[in-house]
């Protein structure tokens, strides 16, 4: 087993680098026309659309019938962001109710997803009855599936009734020998299949499912778990394979390897990905397939924009309170999407009512990107205080856009319990967390804070505050740009984010 690397915490993949990643409107230009209307909006198989429309995942599935080494399911943990926990476990009723409302409050709101916290395949009926319900109720909104594929097979031809037509599988490896270093045991014909054997039905099954999807024109995409020492150096064969199949996107995302999740591979102490080794296999990967280099690696109760998780405001009781006419707000919903489109073809982001033109922005040729930090509480604006942040979100900034580069954990150096010594380590912390960035933005900050980035080679910005994050990053950018963007010599040890 390998350790894990203490200077790399959850790197999540990034966006657009190349004029080929994965979903970008360049990339799908050579797609047939009617595949282009299934992701036009999609914000998770369109890297562009992710810019513009929002996401659900709505919490039905409790029960899953294999065990990962890298999963822990986990209930009413409301400060983890990854896939796999929820607040809320719902019922199909309280789901279809919660979808019609985010949609009237989040209009361009397009697709829902059940991707658990358990897998929607091994929970059939309330996956199947919360999918007829908002199919009838909310035609125009996508409907997509995340499953480990064990019991695709069986279940293909009700997703086709179920209007269901994005599916993604999550397909570590195509070798036994692999996947039972990854899978303990799946439970399998009622009875549980350990080892080699388990992992060799899994296999069979996801390749079989992944083929019936493709025969019924369903858009299939494949999420991988990149786990170093254990699959890396094999996923590039499977990325070969399933595009053979007829997979659409791959999708490489890092071990989210962090103890305090509790999964088997945390406490055993197995580390994840640096962000160079995760963009290699991205890269490497590419020569395949379509690459999906945008995923935020959501929790199963996610609202809202990729990067942002508005969860909390659509609890039961909160919607419970709510007084909205559907039918008005479904004819507004439709309206907005028009205005949202129209914004497109004119270039034009919109964010929080705000817009930025990344036409001129584009223009003006940079000598290279810049990685930039964000304070931020997820959603989608900059909004936390230097200090009080515990996560900073990373991003890479260029001619070509803003693309989300992951993340950094840190401890909260300013939370008033703590002895001015140990608000120095902590400060330290996170300053070393920071190394590469050349960028910190956040709502407020410090002079003591100010001081030590400063010194670091880090600049601290507390202008944007409560502005939307990317176009705060495009601002600062531009301004860098006119001010002379200077020539930076980056240690060997973070060149992966630069």
């Amino acid at each position: 087993m390998e350790k894990k690397n203490p200077e790399y915490r959850g790197q999540a993949t990034g966006g657009c680098v190349k004029s080929a990643c994965g979903g970008s409107q360049a990339q799908l230009s050579h797609l047939p026309e009617e595949i282009h209307k299934k992701v036009h909006n999609h914000p998770c198989y369109s890297e562009e659309a992710h810019h513009y429309y929002a996401r659900m995942h709505v919490a039905v599935a409790p029960a899953c019938n294999i065990q990962c080494h890298y999963c822990n399911r986990k209930y009413d943990c409301s400060n983890e962001s990854r896939p796999g926990v929820v607040s809320e476990l719902l019922t199909p009723q309280q789901a279809v109710k919660k979808v019609l409302a985010v949609a009237s409050r989040i209009p361009q709101m397009t697709v829902v997803g059940i991707a658990g916290p358990g897998d929607p395949l091994a929970n059939p009926e309330r996956t199947f009855a919360t999918f007829r319900e908002i199919s009838k109720k909310a035609p125009d909104i996508k409907l997509c599936v995340s499953t480990n594929g064990l019991n695709l097979p069986e279940h293909v031809d009700e997703l086709v009734k179920c209007n269901v037509d994005h599916v993604t599988i999550t397909i570590n490896c195509l070798d036994p020998d692999i996947g039972e270093k990854i899978y303990p045991w799946v439970f399998w014909k009622n009875r549980r299949v350990r080892g080699r054997k388990g992992a060799a039905i899994l296999i069979r099954q996801q390749q079989k499912g992944l083929q019936m999807l493709v025969d019924k024109g369903i858009l299939v995409k494949v999420n991988s778990v990149m786990i170093p020492g254990v699959n890396a150096h094999h996923l590039q064969e499977v990325s070969k394979v399933v595009k053979q199949k007829g997979a659409f996107l791959h999708n490489v995302m890092p071990l989210i390897s962090e103890s305090g999740h509790g999964t088997f591979y945390g406490v055993m102490g197995q580390r994840g990905p640096t962000a160079r080794e995760l963009r290699e296999l991205q890269d490497a990967c590419e020569g395949n397939m379509n690459m999906m280099r945008h995923c935020r690696q959501c929790r199963a109760d996610a609202i809202g924009l990729l990067g942002e998780d508005r969860n909390a405001e659509f609890t039961m009781e909160n919607i419970e309170a709510m007084d909205i006419d559907y039918d008005t707000a479904m004819t507004k919903r439709l309206e907005i999407q028009k205005s949202i489109e129209a914004g497109r073809k004119a270039g034009v982001k919109r964010s929080n009512g705000v817009s930025v033109s990344f036409a001129s922005f584009q223009q003006n040729a940079a000598p290279r990107s810049v990685i930039m930090a964000v304070a931020s509480s997820g959603k989608g604006v900059i909004d936390q205080h230097f200090g009080h942040a515990g996560k900073f979100l990373l991003y890479e900034v260029s001619d070509r856009g803003v693309r989300f580069a992951g993340y950094r954990e840190v401890e909260q150096y300013c939370d008033g319990n703590e002895t001015c010594g140990e608000t120095e380590d902590r400060l330290q912390r996170t300053i070393r967390a920071l190394h590469g960035c050349e960028v910190v933005l956040c709502s407020r900050i410090g002079i003591e804070p100010w001081t030590r980035l400063e010194e670091a080679g880090i600049r601290p910005d507390g202008e944007h505050a409560m502005e939307p994050v990317e176009e705060a990053l495009i601002a600062v950018y531009q301004e860098m740009l006119k001010t002379g963007l200077p020539e930076k010599s980056v240690p060997a040890e973070q060149q992966a984010l630069a």
